[in-house]
């Protein structure tokens, strides 16, 4: 049968890429994706077909991906982090009902993730993911998942945490969170998480309302008993008490 691979790159170097993504990419035709992504790849995998769309075309993409795959191409559609956290999994299970092509997940390291291993341990513990983007979900049930988060003391990371359009959601997310937790809540920021520009910041969530983030960061908001140890941030699971 005809076959789309949905493949998780990682944080966008090519080290930080499971064996088995970079296997398939090796193995594939044609590399489909959001152009940002695909130029990671380019130099890695210089003899492939590459299909591209900019962002907002994520059904063309994904179509041009299955069109290619139907017509016997080997192909691969490559997503930042993890292709079912916020990526093209699921739409692409969507697209190929009915079709005569078969859609495999391969699974990478999202943000939240590569980001708390830059930060240290802060997701040791609870956590969820939220991501501020309301390009496709509206703002007021972002707002009730990030106050039901904030409530139950889990950490949060915060996916998309700013854009262009966006500059203020991180800040309202804070006001929101700021109603449950502590002015003092340790939190971090990972940027360029797997990439040159590569840092990480630490604040408090009285602060992260003013930091400068972009579309390249990861947020953490830690729980109660986040800390920070010799510069990392820890989130205790408790081992210490046995």
């Amino acid at each position: 049968m005809n076959k789309v691979y949905v493949v998780g790159i990682g944080p966008g170097s090519y080290e930080k890429m499971t064996i088995e993504a970079a296997q398939i990419l090796k193995e594939c035709d044609v590399i489909a994706g959001y152009t940002v992504y695909v130029d990671l790849l380019r130099e890695h995998f210089p003899d492939k077909e590459f299909l591209t769309t900019p962002m907002k075309q994520e059904t063309k993409r994904c179509q041009m991906a299955l069109d290619a795959a139907s017509k016997g191409a080997k192909v691969a559609m490559v997503c930042s982090g993890d292709g079912g956290v916020y990526g093209m999994a699921g739409l692409m299970y969507e697209l190929a009902e009915g079709m005569d092509v078969q859609v495999e997940v391969i699974p990478g390291v999202t943000a939240a993730l590569s980001g708390a291993a830059l930060l240290g341990a802060p997701i040791g513990h609870d956590f969820c993911v939220i991501s501020l983007s309301d390009l496709l979900t509206e703002w007021e049930t972002i707002e009730k998942r990030l106050d039901a988060a904030a409530s139950s003391d889990m950490v949060i990371a915060l996916y998309n945490p700013a854009s262009k359009k966006r500059k203020d959601h991180l800040k309202k997310a804070c006001e929101i969170m700021l109603r449950y937790k502590s002015p003092d809540t340790v939190c971090g920021i990972a940027r360029n998480i797997g990439r040159e520009e590569q840092q990480y910041d630490l604040t408090s969530l009285g602060k992260l309302g003013e930091a400068e983030v972009d579309m390249f960061c990861t947020v953490f908001i830690g729980n109660s008993s986040t800390k920070v140890i010799d510069g990392k941030v820890i989130t205790p699971r408790g081992y210490r008490n046995d």
